[in-house]
């Protein structure tokens, strides 16, 4: 188990806290048979493509907070994620009646003066002046690369001028330098608010807390029918409201890799439960998930009727779907724990999964229980996955990859990458919203999303016949993971 701190200023990185790696290929089972003897090590790449930020997985967390402002101390290059946050942000709004406001992002714009003198006195002048601007109830700091390489003591700034300004402003080390895991973001994010936002409880709530994304509001009626009320983390919470999510009955998590830190840190500082079993994702996945909220919630008995409604409802029009897709294969690409969630929605529908690319691997959760490895849920329920590939969105390989094993559609949670299998002829399914396959209903979303993919074929058809890839015929007669740990990889396709 990973032990939180929150006296530490920040969080530790995955790599060191987790275990987490990058470079892997092989089997789903050689990956969760290496990670439980502790004989997994990070293979590194002698060529790379790119790589993804902490800063700005920290800031799609912190960004979303409706009475919060967020400066970012990094030269102004830095902000250029800003306005997709802003985009995300207002169509949010829309979607729950909320007044159309901008987010209050900010940046203290460092400069190469700064490198050499200091960004102190901008960072605090910067802070006064969003203050005065905007009037928000908390301050995030976010760093960055250029602060931290230059030591800017940004912790000794927000404390005095938190007690200057009698709110909290908040210091979030999340600089990219630091790991190449960038989910390690999502935890500084979290750090950031357990240390100085959380308060403890003063009484317990039939609350249940659900840190997502920014998903729709899916645990309503479930919740509602138990006697428990959804509350969602962390995008469009107030700062009052992230004040008492340590007086909640449970939390849940849409992505065990968006949320491992903050659902160990509320149990483990304030004893909130962790629902441990991997998202309810597939029918046996969602059989094992409403199984623990319920003893969670003890609410045993009213799981079991609910779970035997939904059989009853789901299985006839499943067994449709899956005679519809006998023999399709498929090959996916996603972060990790959404990742494992399409794995097992594909096997559930009866398709081949060829193989994954998935963007990294946390060898544990902050929980230290087995029990909520989803990858290993898997491999235990639906068999192994061959061609299992640990790739941070490293597009040559996949390439490469897709150019070989030729499925019959691909599936991406990422948009950057939907456009190379389409390049490929081969059938393309984007699904950004990580709530639209959760539970019963998600299966047979995603059937139905498949099906019409399969069906609509004719575009990427033509697309590849009027399309050039970037990549050399003699490195897609390369072997995919030539530079991988170095090395040549001898693999059966």
């Amino acid at each position: 188990m990973s032990k939180v701190n929150i006296k530490a200023p920040e969080v530790q990185v995955r790599e060191k806290r987790l275990g987490s790696i990058t470079g892997f290929e092989g089997t789903a089972k050689e990956l969760v048979e290496r990670g439980r003897c502790r004989k997994l090590k990070d293979s590194s790449r002698n060529f790379s493509q790119c790589i993804g930020c902490s800063s700005g997985q920290a800031l799609c967390q912190l960004a979303m907070i409706k009475d919060a402002a967020v400066i970012n101390h990094a030269p102004v290059g830095c902000s250029g994620d800003f306005f997709c946050f802003n985009f995300v942000y207002r169509v949010g709004q829309m979607d729950r009646d909320l007044p159309a406001i901008n987010g209050r992002y900010f940046s203290t714009n460092l400069e190469e003066k700064d490198t050499i003198f200091g960004g102190i006195k901008k960072l605090e002048d910067t802070i006064r002046e969003v203050y005065k601007r905007v009037k928000p109830n908390a301050i995030f700091i976010t760093t960055s690369c250029a602060s931290g390489i230059i030591g800017d003591d940004v912790e000794g700034s927000v404390t005095k001028l938190s007690e200057e300004l009698s709110i909290p402003v908040v210091s979030c080390f999340c600089e990219g330098f630091k790991s190449k895991i960038w989910t390690t973001g999502f935890d500084s994010a979290y750090h950031s608010i357990v240390r100085k936002i959380v308060k403890p409880p003063n009484q317990k709530s039939n609350k249940v807390n659900i840190i997502n994304f920014w998903g729709s509001h899916i645990f309503d009626d479930l919740l509602n029918e138990l006697g428990y009320e959804a509350k969602y983390i962390v995008p469009f919470s107030t700062i009052n409201e992230l004040e008492n999510i340590s007086e909640s009955a449970a939390t849940i998590q849409i992505c065990t890799t968006l949320g491992t830190y903050l659902g160990a840190a509320l149990e483990q500082v304030y004893g909130v439960p962790e629902i441990k079993s991997p998202p309810a994702y597939g029918i046996a996945g969602t059989d094992n998930w409403i199984r623990e909220l319920g003893r969670v919630l003890d609410r045993k008995q009213q799981v079991e009727e609910i779970i035997e409604e939904e059989h009853e409802r789901v299985m006839p029009k499943l067994e449709e779907y899956r005679e519809k897709l006998k023999g399709k294969t498929a090959y996916i690409t996603a972060g990790a724990a959404h990742g494992h969630a399409i794995i097992a929605l594909l096997r559930e529908l009866g398709l081949d999964v060829q193989g994954a690319a998935i963007f990294h691997h946390d060898l544990v959760y902050d929980n230290g229980d087995s029990a909520s490895d989803a990858l290993a849920h898997d491999v235990r329920t639906y068999g192994d996955i061959k061609n299992y590939n640990v790739c941070n969105k490293q597009a040559y390989e996949l390439v490469n990859i897709l150019n070989r094993v030729r499925p019959d559609i691909m599936i991406a949670r990422h948009g950057g990458m939907t456009i190379w299998g389409a390049k490929l002829g081969i059938p393309t399914l984007l699904i950004g919203d990580e709530q639209f396959s959760f539970g019963y209903q998600g299966v047979l979303n995603y059937a139905k999303r498949i099906l019409e993919t399969l069906d609509n074929k004719e575009f990427v058809t033509n697309l590849a016949k009027h399309s050039s890839m970037p990549y050399t015929k003699w490195w897609l007669e390369q072997e995919p993971f030539t530079f991988l740990g170095g090395g040549a990889h001898v693999k059966n396709y």
